[in-house]
C-alpha cells in the first residue's frame, strides 16, 4: 500500500514500502538434501557402510531403525539397501552432471553461433535440432544400449545427445533476444568484432538462463537413466543404481515394498529438489524475468 508525505504543505512523491522477498524452507531443504547426497556419493567409501555386494542381513528384511545399514531394509540378497543407494549415487549423478554438463557446453555454444550469426548456419542447427527433438527419446536410448555394450559410456552417451538440442534451442532464442539489445548494437557499430561481441555482450547475458536450466535437465537425466536401468539397459550388475535397485526388487513388491520403495523415495527426493534448486535459480538470475 502507497503512503503520502505532507512537507510544508506540499503535496509530497508517494513513499513505496520495498518489497519482501519470501524466502521458501523447500527451497533451503532441497539444497540441504542436494548438498547431503552429493556429499554421500562423494564419500561413499569413507562412511562406516558395508561393501554393497556383502550380506547384512536377512533377505527381504524390514527397515530397522537401530542400524544405519539396515535403516532402508535388505534386497533379495541380504544386502544394504542403504549402502548400495549411496553408492548407486555416484552413478545417477555422475551420468545425470557429466550428460547435461556436455549438453551445456556443446548446446550453448552451438545455440549461440546459430542465433547470432544466422542464416544457412542457423537453418542447419535449426532442421537438426527439431530432428533430434521428434525422435522418440526412450527408443533412442534403447537403440544405443541394444547395439553397443550396456555400460557407463554408452548410457551418458545416449542421455548427452537427448539434451544437446534442448540447450541449442534455448541458447539459440536467448542469443536472438539479447542480439536485438541496444548495447550490443551499439557495441556492433563502435566496430567491436563478433569474438568481442559473443564473449562479452551476449555470454554473459545468455549463461545465467542456461545454468539456471541446467538443475531441471539433470533431473530428467536422472529419471532416464533410472528408466533405462529398470528395463535392464543401464548399468550392468552389481553396479547398483537407483533404477536397477528398483528392479531389482519389482518381482517382491507385494511381500517386501520397502525394495522398491526405498529407492524410489531417493529418486523423487532428488529430482524434486534439483526442480526446486532449478526455479530458485532461474528467478534468482535469469534476466529475462527481471527485464
Amino acid at each position: 500500500m502507497t503512503q503520502t508525505r505532507a512537507v510544508a504543505g506540499v503535496l509530497a512523491l508517494p513513499v513505496v514500502p520495498p518489497v519482501r522477498r519470501t524466502r521458501s524452507v523447500l527451497v533451503y531443504l532441497a539444497y540441504a538434501w542436494l548438498v547431503t547426497v552429493v556429499g554421500m556419493a562423494l564419500f561413499a567409501s569413507l562412511l562406516p557402510l558395508a561393501p554393497y555386494i556383502t550380506a547384512v542381513g536377512t533377505p527381504h528384511q524390514g527397515p530397522q531403525w537401530g542400524s544405519l545399514e539396515l535403516s532402508m531394509g535388505t534386497d533379495y540378497l541380504g544386502r544394504s539397501i542403504f549402502s548400495r543407494a549411496v553408492h548407486g549415487a555416484q552413478v545417477s549423478l555422475v551420468v545425470g552432471i557429466c550428460a547435461s554438463m556436455i549438453g551445456f557446453l556443446f548446446g550453448g555454444l552451438l545455440g549461440m553461433l546459430a542465433g547470432y550469426f544466422g542464416g544457412r548456419l542457423d537453418a542447419v542447427v535449426r532442421l537438426l535440432t527439431d530432428a533430434m527433438l521428434a525422435f522418440p527419446p526412450l527408443i533412442l536410448l534403447m537403440a544405443l544400449s541394444s547395439i553397443l555394450t550396456p555400460s557407463l559410456g554408452t548410457l551418458m552417451m545416449g542421455l548427452t545427445l537427448l539434451v544437446i538440442p534442448t540447450f541449442v534451442r534455448l541458447a539459440r532464442a536467448n542469443t536472438l533476444a539479447w542480439s536485438a539489445r541496444e548495447f550490443v548494437l551499439a557495441a556492433r557499430n563502435m566496430g567491436a568484432g563478433h569474438r568481442p561481441i559473443l564473449l562479452k555482450e551476449i555470454l554473459p547475458n545468455v549463461l545465467p538462463s542456461l545454468g539456471a536450466y541446467l538443475p531441471i535437465v539433470m533431473a530428467a537425466l536422472i529419471v532416464a537413466e533410472g528408466s533405462l536401468s529398470f528395463l535392464g539397459l543401464g548399468i550392468p550388475p552389481p553396479t547398483p543404481s537407483w533404477g536397477g535397485m528398483i528392479n531389482d526388487g519389482k518381482d517382491a513388491i507385494t511381500d517386501s515394498p520397502h525394495m522398491v520403495l526405498m529407492p524410489a523415495l531417493v529418486i523423487f527426493l532428488t529430482v524434486f529438489s534439483l526442480n526446486l534448486a532449478g526455479d530458485h535459480l532461474r528467478r534468482r538470475f535469469d534476466r529475462t524475468l527481471h527485464d
